[in-house]
């Protein structure tokens, strides 16, 4: 068990396109920002909401994108291994999706 927590601590999935998960939360926090201002600047709401969807809408593709990252690589690392570590990831990616779609 002490490798596999190692194993997950030393090489994530998304780690081989790091820059680009990088990029859209950089992206996503230009958007916030965006937002922040707009209601400083007291701007109209329905233009305020179109922004808090597109803002909302860049965090969605990050955690989709590292969502499946998971998937194909601490995942099946894990059903590869079976037994309880197995049993572990699945419940845990199956929280974070109950999570994501809440």
């Amino acid at each position: 068990m002490a490798d596999t927590i190692e194993n997950e601590h030393t090489g994530h999935g998304y780690i081989e396109h790091k820059d680009q998960v990088l990029k859209r939360l950089r992206r996503a926090e230009g958007q916030v920002r965006g937002v922040q201002r707009m209601v400083e600047e007291d701007k109209y709401c329905i233009d305020i909401l179109t922004q808090v969807s597109a803002a909302t809408k860049a965090l969605e593709q990050v955690a989709l994108a590292l969502l499946d990252d998971h998937l194909s690589h601490c995942v099946t690392a894990a059903a590869a291994e079976g037994g309880q570590v197995a049993t572990e990831k699945l419940e845990e990616v199956s929280a974070a999706i109950a999570r994501l779609v809440r």
